[in-house]
């Protein structure tokens, strides 16, 4: 019932939110400050105009496009998410499942509530690895070998992080990585019974990548000692494809192309970092024009509906990326609900590719076969 009762992303939070523990429900939707940031990027994405058009054969449009040297089924992926478990027992392992099944590639967080080694062989290969620095970045190094023994091929280096945002909603709810359970989380655990049951039997989520010795993660330990020379070590240690996700800023995408980057994310983290950032998907539009139109962008961070994949392809991107909306399809529905959330997608994407007058996405999306 709760998964065809999903028709777009609002109807997927709203009943998220009526299932989720106050406490997990804040942490995933919050964002930085007021939300200023978030709200900003959504007006800016809700103002992108696309203009229909008549009497053209859309009869057989494909939604496939190629990320690096694979043939992705639709234009879309999922971000990397930590602690994605929180959603609903066994979170990870149905969106690894997914991106298996259209054969796109599916972030898998340093900070995973699945090991990074059973996402990949869960996702069948497309899987691409998140890292963070932090500390002195010893750790960090052990995560990227770890992650080339495990198969990877691309990496993401998540770069807006120096320090983790300050997000009111999570601090007034207590929300602490690992756990810390006190009376005000007992009583919302209490008073959401059906996730808190399931979750007790599944076994309650961790830090899964952290879970042998030498690998520990503390979630507010700085990450600000990160600078270029950080960058060119990572560069030289990792022979795949490096992706620089969390750039909004022209002159560092530039400079991030000449250090042999391969492709560069343009996000504000979903808006969960710098309340006073600007809109990523007006960023998008500068940085492509910057870099050029054979330097591979992805982006995510506000998007909400197929309509929004389309728009953001027309503001430069190769490739998108969607976060918190698929922990929502899957807590407002488990398994069912994130794949009717995800059709919903696809299907929204190839409705507004016809009304546009287009057989395939805007820009130099190139065509499965």
């Amino acid at each position: 019932m709760s998964a065809s009762a999903i028709h777009s992303y609002d109807d997927a939070r709203r009943l998220a939110r009526r299932r989720l523990p106050w406490m997990v429900f804040d942490y995933i939707d919050g964002a930085a400050g007021n939300g200023v940031a978030e709200a900003r990027n959504l007006a800016a994405l809700q103002n992108i105009e696309l203009q229909p058009r008549v009497l053209v054969n859309v009869a057989k449009r494909e939604l496939g496009v190629q990320v690096f040297d694979h043939a992705g089924k639709v234009p879309f992926g999922i971000s990397p998410m930590g602690m994605c478990n929180l959603s609903g027992p066994g979170a990870d392992v149905m969106l690894a499942e997914m991106s298996a099944k259209h054969q796109v590639p599916v972030g898998v967080s340093t900070v995973a509530s699945t090991s990074l080694e059973t996402m990949i062989e869960k996702a069948e290969g497309h899987a691409w690895f998140q890292l963070y620095f932090s500390g002195d970045g010893s750790g960090t190094t052990k995560l990227v070998e770890r992650a080339k023994v495990a198969g990877y091929k691309t990496l993401i280096m998540t770069l807006d992080v120096p320090e983790v945002g300050r997000r009111p909603r999570e601090l007034r709810r207590g929300f602490k990585m690992p756990f810390k359970i006190g009376p005000m989380q007992f009583i919302d655990f209490a008073l959401h019974p059906r996730w808190s049951i399931s979750s007790l039997i599944a076994g309650a989520p961790d830090l899964a990548n952290f879970q042998m010795p030498g690998f520990t993660f503390d979630r507010t330990e700085s990450r600000a000692a990160a600078d270029w020379e950080f960058l060119k070590r990572l560069r030289d240690q990792w022979d795949g494809n490096l992706v620089a996700k969390g750039v909004t800023d022209v002159s560092d995408a530039l400079q991030l192309q000449k250090a042999g980057v391969d492709a560069i994310q343009v996000s504000t983290h979903g808006g969960r970092q710098l309340d006073c950032a600007p809109a990523p998907i007006l960023a998008l539009k500068a940085i492509r024009k910057a870099v050029g139109p054979d330097y591979p962008l992805f982006y995510d961070t506000g998007l909400r509906s197929g309509e929004d994949v389309v728009k953001a392809y027309h503001m430069g991107a190769d490739f998108v990326f969607f976060g918190r909306a698929m922990q929502f399809a899957i807590a407002a529905g488990g398994r069912d609900g994130l794949a009717q959330f995800w059709n919903m997608l696809a299907d929204e994407t190839g409705l507004t590719l016809a009304q546009i007058g287009r057989t395939t996405l805007p820009g130099k999306a190139t065509l499965t076969g």
